[in-house]
Formats: structure tokens, sequence, C-alpha cells
């Protein structure tokens, strides 16, 4: 075979070899996506009124006005479902795929009469990016968890990713190929899972499943919580302008200790990581926060091939 021929011979090799490793064998769809990197997540209980820790939807009463969800979190318990609502945008080279966890309350078991430290309903979650590596679900590479003003990363072990603008805060714990997560009780600030036993021995372990289950109570090992697609007609995006749900961009009405003072995913912030990651970019420009946010990422576009968030 003569050199030019040599040449032309292993450039197609080549691109042949590169789209194998970049096309998955099966698309997956959002949802499958979804379920397949949702966490096995690890909620506090507080003994002193557990179910205000469950999980559930903004629309669990049956209806998208949040000025009531507290006074109706503890009617019926049978209403609190464990659910946890997803997004996925894409690029290239990635899936970001975002879970937020949903609470009626943000509490305190002591009294709170200037409304400073409780509010009316509360959403906090975690970023999931995921490369494309030609298997169907791909790599996870890195989270980012959403704890009240602050956000903070973690790399599963064999991630390239390492830290950039922020510090890695240490190693995502996996369960078969599902990364963990724990909420604290009451506050509900969301971090990695760090092993350890829930505080106090009480805790509720949502597993993803096909159904959302209501926990036996404050100290339940196995709950089953559903996925809701964000962007589903009628549900939590299509709500965005409704004064109903949302008292501003992203901020849910709520009337129970400080008013409006829970956000949506593409409300979330964090206080100090920079002017160039305005409040809600977790969601709704997720590859250029975690091009920030992480170093040494290999391959990784910032373009976008699919974002519901940009309308």
């Amino acid at each position: 075979m003569s050199p030019a021929r040599k040449i032309a011979a292993s450039l197609f090799a080549a691109v042949t070899l590169s789209t194998f490793l970049t096309t998955p064998a099966h698309a997956a769809t959002d949802a499958e996506l979804a379920f397949h990197w949702a966490p096995v997540h690890y909620q506090d209980t507080d003994s002193s009124d557990y179910d205000a820790d469950y999980l559930s939807t903004v629309d669990f009463d049956g209806e998208w006005n949040t000025l009531d969800n507290w006074e109706s979190q503890d009617d019926s318990l049978a209403r609190l479902t464990g659910a946890a609502y997803y997004s996925v945008v894409e690029t290239s080279t990635h899936w970001f795929v975002v879970y937020s966890f949903y609470h009626p309350r943000d509490w305190e078991d002591s009294p709170d009469p200037l409304g400073q430290n409780t509010h009316e309903n509360d959403m906090e979650g975690v970023l999931a990016t995921v490369r494309k590596d030609g298997s169907t679900y791909g790599r996870l590479e890195a989270v980012v968890t959403v704890a009240h003003s602050n956000f903070y990363s973690y790399v599963p072990a064999g991630s390239t990713f390492t830290s950039g603008r922020e510090g890695v805060d240490g190693t995502l714990r996996l369960q078969g190929t599902r990364p963990t997560t724990r909420q604290e009780a009451k506050g509900h600030g969301l971090y990695a899972w760090n092993g350890a036993e829930f505080p106090g021995g009480d805790g509720v372990v949502y597993v993803p499943s096909a159904t959302g289950e209501v926990p036996s109570g404050g100290n339940d090992r196995s709950v089953g919580y559903r996925l809701v697609d964000t962007f589903a007609a009628g549900g939590l995006w299509a709500q965005r302008n409704s004064s109903t749900t949302f008292a501003s961009w992203g901020t849910f009405r709520g009337d129970n200790g400080k008013d409006n003072a829970a956000n949506t995913a593409w409300g979330w912030d964090d206080g100090n990581d920079g002017s160039d990651l305005p409040r809600g970019l977790l969601a709704t420009d997720p590859a250029y926060l975690v091009s920030v946010y992480f170093a040494n990422r290999g391959s990784f576009s910032l373009a976008y091939t699919r974002n519901g968030y940009r309308l």
C-alpha cells in the first residue's frame, strides 16, 4: 500500500473510532438518563415533626398555590409521596442533569416569631455532569450540590476533574452506579453523603423508583421516590410566569416565616462564586458553571445542542 493510501486508511480508522466512542449504542431518553443517575438520597428527619422533612412535589395538595403549602403539609401524609424534579440539557460532549428536591416547609423546632429562620416552600438540589463516552448513559464526572446559598463540588473516584475556581469539597460516594446525597432535617441543605449514620439515628433513605412512596415513619430506610420532568406540559417550568406559584422569577410565593424565601433551580445562587456566575446558572447554563468550578476537564463543549431553559 502506498504511503498516501496508508495515511488515508489511518485517518478513516481514526474517524470511525471517534464516531464509535461518542455515539451511544442506544439513545437514552431524558427520563432514562435521569433515572440512571438519580441519587440514593439520605434525608435526615427531626423527631419533633419528622413528616415535615418528607419529600413531595410543589403541587402535592392538588394545586399550584404555594401560599397554602405550609398549612397543607400535614393535612394528609398520604399526599407526601416521594418525588424529585429533573431536567436534562445537553452539549456535544456532556449531559447535565439537575435534580430538585422539594419540601413544603423550611422549619425549626423552636419558635420563630420574627420569621428569620423559617419559610414556606423549600427546594434544593444537585447538578450531575455526565460525559458522553459512547455508552448508553455516559460516565459521571462531577456533581455540584445546593445547600442554602452555597454550592459544593464533588467528584467520584477516577474522575479527571480537579479544583478550578472553586475547590473540590470531597469524593462522591456511589451505590452501584448511583451518586449518594444527604439532606439536612428542617433546613434541608444538600450535600454529598458522607457515609455516616443519620444524626440522632433517624432518617429516610429515598431510592429512585417508578412510583413514589410515603415513609412509614421518621426512620424508614427504603422509600421509593419518583422522578418528575421539570419541563413536562403543565409542570413546574410551565408555571414559571404564574403569580399563583411564583412571587418573582424563580422564587416561590410564601407567607409563613420569611416571605418569598425559597427558589427553584433557575433561581439558585451561590453567594460568592463570582459575578460571571449569576443567579440560576446552575440550571440554565450548567456547562459554563462547571467549566469555571472545575479544571482538567478534557474535551468539554460550552455550546448547547438542547437547553429547555433557553426560550
